[in-house]
């Protein structure tokens, strides 16, 4: 059962910035691209963690990405069809001494479980990266499994 309170906060999922699809579908599994975070206007966030936001912050943004992702999956399939998450990695832009990428992506894994119930629960990778397209804090993919 999907949590009601998560799908009123989706929204228009955003047009992919180059030569993709936000998402691909192969038999019962669905594949999504790295998704970025947006702020309450819709605009994309940009900067750094552990320069210009916190692991506070940067796990606010990290659930927001989610958000995304969730959203390009609702409008694809419905999160009703979801069966369950397989996957999740996530790319924090962050200066070169800061170690807490997984409390950062803890903000979207937590956000899968609290969606999806057990259902949620994945495997995941959290890694550090210099920088991320459009200078984004934090971007992720996902591997899901349809009904």
């Amino acid at each position: 059962m999907v949590n009601q309170k998560i799908i009123e906060q989706l929204f228009e999922p955003p047009t992919p910035i180059g030569s993709f699809k936000n998402y691909q579908k192969t038999g019962d599994y669905i594949y999504v691209s790295g998704q970025g975070p947006f702020d309450d206007d819709g605009n994309l966030i940009i900067g750094k963690i552990g320069e210009n936001f916190d692991v506070i912050k940067g796990y606010d943004i990290a659930r927001r990405v989610g958000l995304t992702m969730l959203s390009v999956l609702h409008e694809g399939f419905g999160l009703d069809k979801i069966e369950r998450v397989l996957k999740l990695t996530g790319y924090v832009n962050s200066v070169s001494n800061f170690t807490e990428h997984p409390k950062v992506i803890n903000g979207c894994s937590e956000l899968m479980h609290e969606c999806f119930g057990e259902g949620g629960i994945h495997s995941r990778s959290a890694v550090g990266v210099f920088t991320l397209p459009n200078n984004i804090p934090v971007e992720i993919e996902g591997i899901f499994k349809l009904k």
